[in-house]
């Protein structure tokens, strides 16, 4: 992120810019069906109206504004303070994939509470009318969960959330920092918004096909009625769909998160400006 020295990262740069750029989002995911992504959404349009497309949103929100939040943040905690522990302006690449990891599976323990009641909205048209939960919003679902069924259910997924979120953390933005250096490095381009758009396409690429099987387990634990386990989840989903299983919804998963991963970059690099712009704003009026 583009930082100027003296500047810090504010805790909720990353969150607010991924919370602008969550309009992107597919549930394809949590589907138990070999149709095609266009087709299927076709089908949830044409029964339910355009706007089903968009089921969720209160809660993508809802996500982002706590999980998000939590993983750029911590990640900017601890990079700052590895920096200045070891004396250096610039983390290796280890020490960046060791900061986003960590914080990465902090950051699933805090937003798994909202992850949970994500995947139901979105899953919910996906399901008979008789299995539907019909929360109106992530509020309410949030409170009839814990009252209906114990907050116990907030933990549901969470070693494979956790997981998930080390890997996206890890696979977003060690591979941004790396492409945005090598970029700058052996290319003309300057450190503006067509290399960040770039260096985050490449991440959101590597992210996608990383967090995939994480991604799809979390995803059907979570959208259950009823409990299940991982290995409850890998032998049916084994039995009924092959080894494949594990990938499925790349494509539609990396038209959501890639696009959702430029935005979130070129927006936090945007935000970031304006922080050091505003921080050396004074300095500048006094002379």
């Amino acid at each position: 992120m583009a930082r100027q020295k003296g500047t810090k990262q504010p805790f909720w740069l990353g969150g607010a810019a991924a919370s602008m750029a969550v309009c992107f989002s597919s549930r394809m995911q949590v589907l138990q069906t070999r149709a095609p992504m266009l087709s299927t959404l076709s089908n949830f349009a044409i029964r339910d109206g355009l706007l089903s497309l968009w089921s969720g949103l209160s809660a993508s929100i809802l996500r982002q504004s706590t999980y998000s939040t939590a993983r750029f943040g911590l990640y900017s905690i601890l990079s700052r303070e590895l920096q200045q522990r070891s004396g250096t302006s610039k983390l290796s690449t280890a020490s960046t994939v060791a900061c986003a990891g960590a914080a990465g599976g902090l950051a699933g323990v805090v937003g798994n509470p909202t992850e949970v009641i994500l995947v139901r909205m979105c899953a919910d048209a996906a399901k008979p009318s008789a299995e539907r939960f019909r929360y109106p919003d992530a509020v309410t679902g949030l409170y009839r969960i814990a009252k209906e069924e114990g907050v116990r259910v907030f933990g549901r997924g969470l070693s494979a959330n956790i997981v998930r979120s080390v890997l996206m953390n890890v696979s977003q933005i060690a591979p941004y920092a790396a492409a945005k250096r090598a970029i700058l490095s052996r290319t003309q381009l300057p450190d503006d918004i067509r290399t960040h758009a770039l260096a985050s396409l490449i991440a959101g690429t590597v992210a996608t096909t990383a967090c995939a099987p994480a991604d799809v387990l979390k995803s059907r634990i979570q959208s259950a009625a009823q409990g299940s386990s991982v290995m409850q989840v890998i032998r049916e989903g084994l039995s009924r769909e092959g080894p494949m299983f594990l990938m499925k919804g790349w494509t539609p998963a990396w038209l959501r998160l890639t696009p959702h991963t430029v935005l979130t970059f070129v927006i936090m690099e945007k935000l970031q400006e304006l922080v050091n712009m505003s921080a050396t704003a004074p300095a500048r009026a006094a002379v």
